[in-house]
Formats: structure tokens, sequence, C-alpha cells
């Protein structure tokens, strides 16, 4: 059985530097950064991107993956399952 990669394995350079800015408490918010007028405007985009009726799917995922949705999704704002929902709009949209 393959051991599984440790937390953190994959990444980047620019993901690496912001978690430890974060660890040493002196991570200051850039340029462009989500603004609360940024975060209002993500979340209606994400609420009117599907006005359909729903359906529940259970799937698995490699833990990383999850770990990295999530960090994504904090980043923007969003709850991590919206950020799942609009990936796979855009997937299958286009």
């Amino acid at each position: 059985m393959k051991k599984p990669p440790a937390p953190g394995a994959f990444l980047d350079d620019e993901e690496k530097e912001i978690i430890e800015a974060v660890e040493r408490d002196d991570y200051r918010v850039g340029p462009g950064a989500l603004t609360p007028e940024r975060l209002k405007s993500l979340r209606a985009a994400a609420r009117a991107t599907i006005h359909e009726e729903r359906a529940r799917v259970s799937l698995s995922l490699p833990k990383t993956d999850l770990e990295r949705l999530k960090a994504r999704a904090l980043r923007e704002g969003l709850p991590w399952q919206t950020l799942v929902n609009s990936i796979l709009h855009k997937a299958v949209s286009n």
C-alpha cells in the first residue's frame, strides 16, 4: 500500500510563503485582496449561477484535493461546496 503524501506536499512556493507568514503572524493582505465588495459580488455570482433543482451526489476525492479545494474556497470567501459547484458548472458549460 502506498503511503499518502504529507499534508502540504503539493504546495507551490507562493502557498508555502503565505503559510509561513500566517504562522509568523505577519501576513498582510496585498492589493487585489478580497474586499467586502468583492466578496459580496462573488457570492451573488455564485448564487445566480445555478437556479435549478438540485440533486445530491456523493463522491470520493483524494484528501489532498479536498484540502486544496477548501483552502481555495477560503481564499475566495466561499463555502467549499459552492466552489465545487462553480468548478463543475464551468467544466460542463464550455
